[in-house]
């Protein structure tokens, strides 16, 4: 007997080991394969952030070696009145893209999904065009509905009601309306496609049930359709926010930021500061606080949206 279990202990000492380096080697597959993104990650966007955050620390003008100067680029951002006209700008956008934009095309996405709509595809497409029209073009189009004294806006409002010609664009007030409008029609039709997905995704049998009950349109659209979009909205809001918070084409090509930086966003006070004035630590350091005040406001949302948990 006991030569017996003396013999046995070796074979189960070998496939224990062997049983346990098999274990050791697997794990280190599934890393292989996501490897590049985290390759990609750190290079074009960790690198980058850490860069810009050294940077907005210096004092450099594009050439030779960055001169350190601590916080002294940040203490000016706090008195310097572009900063804060740009800041109140942006903010406006962002109101406009999330009050304005959001609910104008969730209102297009209900219209086209709506039953006995013909040529459905026809109005989808007829709305997306304006996202793949190039910002010159646009430019372009909107200066000339805008101009003063030949535009198409003023030709209209002077046949209809006999007003005057109005400054669209020369006006503090009447240029932001003016690059509102032009967020509008260029952002509208891309968030509806957002939308119409997450409408035909909505199961037809809580309509019928709705319809059951004796819901009408408005009390189907709150108690069926806004439940079932909400992920669907939360990111429409979220990517809405973040990209009407780093406009830059609309108000660069219709104003230039003007009259009187009254059109001046974020983004154009750090492309001026960069490559204007060749204040390269001061434009990093206007976008680090852009990227803080983003990165914050998104997490709320996303907490308050209720994005990433499940229901």
């Amino acid at each position: 007997m006991t030569s017996t279990s003396l013999r046995a202990r070796p074979v189960r000492v070998t496939e224990t080991a062997a049983t346990d380096g098999r274990k050791r080697r697997a794990p280190l597959h599934p890393y292989l394969f996501i490897a590049p993104f985290y390759v990609l990650y750190v290079l074009f966007m960790l690198v980058p952030i850490a860069v810009a955050i050294w940077l907005s620390l210096c004092e450099w003008v594009g050439l030779g070696t960055p001169h350190w100067v601590g916080l002294r680029n940040y203490q000016h951002l706090l008195t310097d009145a572009s900063f804060h006209r740009a800041l109140g700008n942006t903010g406006i956008y962002v109101l406009v893209s999330l009050l304005v934009i959001v609910p104008a095309a969730l209102f297009v996405a209900q219209a086209i999904n709506a039953r006995g709509v013909r040529a459905r595809d026809l109005w989808r497409t007829a709305y997306f065009v304006p996202i793949v029209v190039s910002p010159i073009v646009v430019a372009l189009i909107f200066g000339l509905i805008f101009d003063q004294q030949f535009g198409l806006l003023n030709s209209l409002l002077r046949a209809l009601f006999g007003t005057g010609s109005v400054d669209w664009l020369g006006d503090p007030t009447l240029s932001k309306v003016a690059i509102s409008l032009v967020m509008v029609w260029r952002w509208t039709g891309y968030l509806t496609i957002f939308f119409l997905a997450g409408l035909q995704n909505v199961p037809r049998e809580l309509y019928e049930a709705a319809a059951i009950d004796g819901a009408g349109r408005v009390r189907t659209f709150v108690t069926v359709t806004l439940p079932s979009l909400k992920p669907v909205t939360a990111f429409v809001a979220v990517t809405s926010f973040i990209g009407a918070a780093q406009i830059f084409d609309e108000p660069y090509l219709l104003t230039g930021g003007g009259p009187a930086e009254a059109t001046l966003s974020v983004a154009m006070f750090i492309y001026r500061a960069a490559f204007e004035r060749q204040q390269f630590g001061y434009a990093a350091a206007a976008g680090v606080v852009l990227f803080v005040v983003v990165f914050t406001l998104s997490r709320i949302f996303n907490r308050l949206l209720g994005i990433g948990r499940t229901q």
